[in-house]
């Protein structure tokens, strides 16, 4: 596949005219990074990760793709903070009263978003970490953590009503959350059925931090 930074290096921005330039609607700031964003998840909807270009997420924000380069240096980390766009913010996990009811609804929220936009992300940027070594390290760099961040607030929130401790439970048990729906993802695909998703929280995640819970009174 083609590289998007170095097609732009050859080509540069004088080679965009300004008779586009004038007709662009003229935005800066969060304003235009939202009309980027957006653009990026429908061309996400419509091609997909493997075909989404910076042309086009340019052309379909009526950007210019020096204003693209600027603020993301490659395709990954665009299609990345996408996806971060479209996903409901790490401490707005829903609040259903219990540790079972609030991991239910943060797998079933996953496997929404993962049949939508951001998902073809995701999903993509995983293919390509899995391809390349670099590609990998950039992604991780750009990472926000968003999963593990969701986890922890409900763990907290757990731990305030008395069903588990929040300190004995570890960012590694935590992360245990996303690897299994990423395996699920990988080697079965999407949507994650609601039967896997309740075999998750209740045999392995349930489990999992109660012990850690115990473990933690008794020692």
């Amino acid at each position: 596949m083609p590289d998007d930074h170095a097609a732009h290096t050859a080509a540069g921005p004088a080679a965009e005219s300004s008779t586009d330039h004038r007709k662009r609607p003229r935005r800066r700031g969060d304003t235009l990074n939202a009309a980027i964003l957006d653009a990026t998840l429908a061309e996400l909807a419509d091609v997909g990760y493997q075909e989404l270009t910076m042309e086009g997420v340019a052309e379909r924000a009526q950007a210019s793709k020096a204003s693209l380069y600027r603020r993301w240096p490659s395709k990954a980390t665009l299609a990345m903070d996408a996806a971060y766009s479209a996903l409901p913010s790490p401490e707005k996990v829903a609040d259903t009263g219990s540790l079972r009811g609030d991991l239910l609804a943060m797998l079933r929220d996953a496997t929404d978003q993962l049949s939508g936009p951001a998902g073809q992300a995701i999903l993509g940027l995983m293919g390509d970490a899995l391809a390349s070594p670099e590609r990998a390290t950039e992604i991780r760099a750009h990472s926000r953590g968003s999963s593990l961040r969701s986890a922890r607030t409900i763990v907290r929130r757990a731990a305030a009503r008395g069903e588990v401790d929040a300190d004995a439970i570890t960012d590694l048990q935590l992360q245990t959350i996303q690897a299994l729906m990423r395996h699920h993802v990988i080697s079965v695909g999407i949507p994650v059925p609601e039967d896997a998703i309740n075999g998750i929280v209740d045999e392995v995640l349930l489990p999992l931090f109660r012990n850690a819970h115990n473990a933690r009174r008794q020692s």
